[in-house]
């Protein structure tokens, strides 16, 4: 996986954190234990630092970014969905940002707030905890129910596994290596 130091920032990632060898960290970035980085992730502490707290998720495609001396941070639990953006924002824990939403500079999602599917936060909202927020720009569409917030701990929870499962089991194959193994799905 590509892991880069910058001016001097070196990435301090957990050994218990799961980084994709299709990734990308570079800089002043800290992954704390059990978290799961997924295929294209990149997390940029090239001009601020970034943190990802202990059992969270940024999955495939994601980048996460900050602008000069700033900070953009995952609080532990957090569950960044395929595709998002997250620049310089503070998620509180347990919040859940859907696939491709936008969150922006300085914007505070509460705790166990859900951002739904290709919302845009602006610069500066404050997300109210246990609540969804949909559209572009973002606005509260009403409080999470009970089960939901079950379902995201949940969600949650199968990626803190799949951490655990990838470092143990996840392997390269390579084509031409002898072992055709890959194949027998296809036959």
């Amino acid at each position: 996986m590509p892991i880069y130091e910058f001016q001097g920032n070196t990435p301090h990632i957990d050994s218990t954190a799961f980084i994709h060898p299709l990734a990308s960290v570079i800089g002043d970035v800290r992954i704390e234990g059990g978290c799961y980085i997924g295929p294209f992730a990149s997390i940029r502490g090239d001009f601020g630092t970034i943190v990802i707290g202990e059992g969270s998720n940024v999955q495939d495609n994601c980048s996460l970014h900050v602008g000069h001396g700033r900070r953009c941070e995952l609080a532990p639990a957090s569950h960044v969905g395929h595709g998002a953006v997250v620049h310089g924002a503070f998620l509180q824990r347990n919040t859940l940002i859907g696939m491709n939403a936008v969150i922006m500079d300085d914007a505070v999602i509460g705790e166990s707030a859900i951002v739904a599917a290709c919302a845009f936060v602006k610069s500066g909202w404050e997300v109210p905890s246990g609540c969804l927020v949909a559209g572009i720009p973002a606005r509260v569409v009403r409080p999470l129910e009970q089960d939901e917030l079950r379902g995201k701990v949940e969600a949650t929870r199968k990626y803190q596994d799949l951490a655990v499962a990838c470092l143990s089991t996840l392997r390269e194959v390579k084509n031409g290596s002898g072992d055709q193994s890959w194949k027998k799905l296809s036959a």
